[in-house]
């Protein structure tokens, strides 16, 4: 693979950063919309291209305007205009903390989401098993993968942790660690189950889940809102950032005899699939990322979500099917818009918010934790007992694997927000996440 290109837009080091930030203050006016969609590409896979055309009337979660056909800005004085180029069927850029939705383009438009259903795949299952739990894979868990599927590798007989399973979802996208995973809980059925659960917990209600790894099939449906839900409650659990933000790492290979006859285990390198995370010969990474997930089926074309920060404010975008069929074109037009959206912060009135879980009703009481299961955290107030924001910051290569990833805090000091209330409708903040390397 060619070497990543040297950035146009800062370091080429990942400089992964969330942080608790404070809610932004708006103001009015229109803004472009893209071009309808051509005629869909062939598809191999049981399910039918969705239509061209957005429809006339969508889901109103998270306010009225989400639900109307084309683009939704409200432009202040000083607000830059649109990027005049994205030509994404669907797209979203919201606060990630404060949850405002500061522009979107049919952001309820039910499409297929490809791997990117993966993030919600992760937020239901992720917290079942310890990352150090052992799992023999059997033939059996390897059934009903679809061709043409990614995979990271798994090999039947071998022994892999859980750990590594969800290095394979999250880096290379593998669909065989998907189904692994699956039947350690009990089975693709009950997976695709509690999916269909979570998202509803979540109010993720323009998503309907048929194949746990986002692998194309008939009814299968998620959207541009949806999927920024998926990303933002990921991201309260310490193992998702980790995973999200492994640049690279070594996976385990297949079990073989030497030229002495001793049974040896190598490994493999695996990159991140996330072209702004890793780069790539066109395009840079991108400064202040911090995952989350792409996807590229037949029926979906290209999707991503992605999280980044920059000056103390975090951004989610996501981006469903562009139109343009150039080479990372979904990465180019997401970082169009988060290149947008931090200069129009604070510029632009909120067309809608991202909603919270239909549990999270009330705020937490001071002083409590609401911890997460199996290395999730607590989901605190985004600051300190003084109310002030905790800056978090960005990427290393972490343990004996050179795994690159967002854990720490500026200065490497990690805080616990255990005295803050979790306000659930118009804040909910991010815990820490990222030491910069510098």
């Amino acid at each position: 693979m060619p070497a990543p290109k040297k950035t146009v837009r800062g370091s080429l080091l990942v400089t992964s950063t969330l942080v608790s930030l404070a809610l932004t203050a708006p103001v009015a006016v229109a803004a472009p919309k893209p071009s309808p969609k051509p005629s869909p590409k062939p598809s191999t896979s049981p399910s039918a291209s969705p239509s061209a055309t957005p429809p006339a009337n969508m889901s109103p979660v998270g306010g009225a305007r989400l639900g109307q056909p084309g683009t939704q800005v409200n432009l202040g004085a000083g607000a830059p205009v649109l990027p005049k180029d994205l030509t994404a069927r669907s797209w979203i850029v919201t606060d990630a903390e404060s949850g405002e939705v500061l522009a979107s383009h049919n952001s309820h438009w039910r499409l297929p989401p490809a791997s990117t259903l993966k993030m919600l795949f992760a937020d239901t299952v992720l917290p079942k098993f310890p990352k150090d739990t052992k799992h023999k894979v059997t033939q059996e868990d390897l059934e009903g993968i679809g061709a043409g599927s990614s995979m990271v590798g798994i090999k039947e007989g071998e022994t892999y942790t859980v750990h590594d399973l969800w290095l394979g979802v999250f880096l290379m996208s593998g669909n065989d660690a998907v189904h692994v995973l699956s039947k350690m809980n009990d089975g693709i059925d009950n997976t695709v189950r509690e999916m269909n659960e979570h998202a509803e917990e979540l109010q993720a209600l323009d998503t309907h889940v048929v194949s746990p790894d986002g692998y194309d099939a008939a009814g299968q449906v998620s959207s541009a809102y949806d999927l920024t839900l998926f990303a933002r409650s990921g991201l309260q659990k310490k193992d998702f950032r980790e995973y999200c933000s492994t640049v690279r790492t070594k996976f385990p290979g297949e079990t073989k005899k030497d030229k002495k006859g001793k049974l040896t285990r190598g490994t493999y390198e695996i990159q991140n699939t996330n072209r702004l995370l890793r780069g790539d010969y066109d395009i840079s990474q991108y400064p202040g990322i911090a995952g989350v997930k792409n996807g590229n089926t037949t029926n979906a074309g290209a999707t991503f979500t992605g999280v980044a920060e920059r000056d103390g404010r975090v951004l989610l975008v996501t981006v469903m099917n562009p139109e343009k069929n150039d080479h990372n074109e979904v990465y180019k037009e997401t970082a169009a818009l988060f290149d947008w959206g931090f200069k129009a912060a604070g510029k632009v009135t909120p067309v809608g918010e991202l909603v919270a879980p239909k549990g999270a009703v009330q705020s937490a009481p001071p002083g409590s934790k609401d911890e997460g299961q199996a290395g999730g955290e607590t989901g605190g107030a985004g600051g300190n007992a003084s109310g002030k924001p905790v800056a978090a910051a960005a990427s290393a290569e972490h343990g004996a694997g050179g795994v690159g990833t967002a854990l720490g805090i500026a200065g490497g000091v990690l805080v616990l927000l255990a005295g803050g209330v979790f306000l659930v409708n118009r804040r909910w903040p991010l815990p820490d996440l990222v030491r910069r390397r510098r």
